[in-house]
């Protein structure tokens, strides 16, 4: 496999496991740095490596009055905030092959969405900022196919890439994990990490915006550590309830911390093996 290097300090794979966690969403500098001092805290207790994830733009929400962001520009000045004071690597969404190089001025991994996997000048201009690059794998996707996406990057210079499950489309307003999935993407040679929280989520299911089944995330996650990840994927925030977007497949600060003792003990029975 090989290792992706993120920021200074941070190598995903080699036995090196990685939290990539956060709100959906930069809602404001101060519950930014509220989670991330939190899960920052929870990670160093556990000698794992943390990364803050918020997106600055949440450009694919099911309807146009729901929040989206409070914009790139203040979305970049929050992460930049988390990042310098938590001395903590972050990582975000780009939608669009002109945010790229902005936003690699901030981010240590430039994030590309499920939906936009595929988009080879997309993929192109994340590889050729230098920073490691996260793909979720399209819900319309076998995993497989993420071969061509690996190539993609590669080929545009990008040497330290990630590839992330979350769940296959099942029906209408419904994914399920193919956990042979997240072996078949490990055999490309890049690490492979589980996305907790959306793998839960019930695409479109409240009508005007998405649903969630967060009962279910502990049990995927422990499935997911069995099988073989290299990190987890959470999105997290002190009351999911009021969470401005994704609050149905988001994790409170208890729950998140006990999913994560629950997948480190079964990582570390699986680097035994």
């Amino acid at each position: 496999m090989n290792p992706a290097k993120i920021g200074k300090n941070i190598v995903a794979g080699a036995g090196k496991f990685v939290v990539l966690g956060g709100p959906c969403v930069a809602e404001g500098e101060e519950i930014c740095l509220e989670i991330a001092s939190f899960l920052k805290k929870v990670c160093a207790s556990r000698g794992i490596q943390y990364v803050f994830k918020a997106s600055f733009d949440k450009a694919n929400r099911s309807s146009a009055s729901s929040f989206r962001g409070l914009g790139m520009e203040e979305g970049l000045r929050i992460l930049a905030s988390v990042k310098k004071t938590l001395d903590l690597p972050v990582v975000t969404d780009i939608h669009e092959s002109c945010q790229a190089e902005e936003t690699a001025k901030v981010a240590d991994i430039l994030q590309i969405p499920a939906f936009l996997c595929r988009q080879t000048d997309l993929l192109v201009a994340a590889a050729r900022t230098g920073k490691a690059v996260n793909v979720k794998k399209g819900q319309f996707l076998a995993p497989e196919d993420m071969k061509g996406v690996v190539g993609k990057l590669a080929a545009a210079g990008c040497k330290d890439i990630l590839l992330t499950e979350r769940g296959t489309t099942f029906g209408y307003h419904n994914l399920v994990v193919d956990m042979r999935g997240l072996q078949t993407m490990r055999s490309l040679g890049v690490p492979v990490i589980f996305d907790a929280t959306h793998s839960v989520q019930l695409p479109g299911g409240l009508g005007n915006a998405s649903g969630g089944q967060r009962e279910f995330i502990p049990a995927l996650s422990r499935a997911a550590a069995a099988v073989g990840i290299d990190g987890i994927f959470m999105e997290v925030h002190p009351h999911p309830e009021k969470a401005l977007s994704d609050g149905p497949n988001s994790l409170d600060f208890a729950g998140a911390e006990r999913v994560l003792d629950e997948v480190l003990k079964i990582y570390e029975l699986t680097r035994e093996m």
